[in-house]
């Protein structure tokens, strides 16, 4: 379903972010891309996205991500922003949940029934008309998931989805995720969340590819971790 195909890409000439990277990841899989600041993780996200251009081919579904697929390509993919603010612009999670789908020309009858439907599934229906100004942090991280998944997209894409959550709502969060049934790419330096949602790990350092495999056999490696400036998740230093 994605694909990156020889990927390069520099912000400045000369300083390349991402080197002749390749990867495929198949639909309804569930990857973790990990790595230290400045890896790439983030330059990823935004050549899935179509919010900067790389050499080499990106492809969602067979399409090559450009600027005349754009709208074709965003309607696949959904991302969840790290900060949660940046996402909920509208007064009430019910118009923010409404905003996507009537702007891809989804009727106003359909729209209503896929809000409904998503924040029953969520046990979310009691901040249909909530203010997004006055919910709680794990709550507005929680809506911003719900509004994604009106829009019905076949891959989501999450930022640092349990970044600044209490205890309480960061395993309301990976409970949330784990149930989701689309492809989803996260990125997250929250290494137990990711062994927690994740099957399959991408490990990325200086814009290449240093691992990739099953979350276990990687987030174990403690010598493969420490050499990319990374340490073994919490719930494998206990044991």
């Amino acid at each position: 379903m994605i694909e990156f195909d020889n990927v390069s890409f520099e912000y400045e000439k000369g300083k390349p972010v991402i080197s002749g990277m390749s990867f495929r990841i198949e639909d309804g899989e569930a990857v973790g891309l990990i790595g230290a600041n400045g890896a790439g993780k983030s330059t990823i996200m935004k050549l899935l996205l179509g919010l900067v251009y790389c050499e080499g081919h990106v492809l969602i579904d067979g399409t090559e991500v450009s600027k005349d697929s754009l709208h074709h390509i965003r309607q696949k993919l959904g991302f969840v922003l790290q900060n949660s603010d940046n996402q909920m612009f509208m007064p009430t999670v019910y118009e923010d949940m409404m905003f996507a789908p009537l702007n891809y020309m989804v009727s106003r009858e359909e729209a209503e029934k896929r809000v409904d439907a998503v924040l029953a599934r969520l046990g979310l229906e009691d901040m249909k008309y909530k203010y997004n100004h006055k919910i709680s942090g794990g709550e507005k991280r929680m809506a911003a998931i719900a509004t994604i998944l009106a829009m019905e997209p076949e891959a989501i894409l999450m930022d640092e989805p349990t970044s600044a959550l209490d205890p309480y709502n960061r395993r309301l969060v990976i409970n949330t995720i784990r149930e989701l049934e689309q492809t989803k790419i996260i990125t997250s330096h929250d290494l137990d969340m990711i062994y927690d949602t994740c099957e399959r790990v991408i490990l990325i350092s200086d814009g290449k590819i240093v691992a990739d495999g099953r979350a276990e056999d990687i987030l174990r490696n403690k010598e493969l971790l420490e050499a990319n400036h990374m340490e073994l998740p919490l719930s494998f230093c206990a044991r």
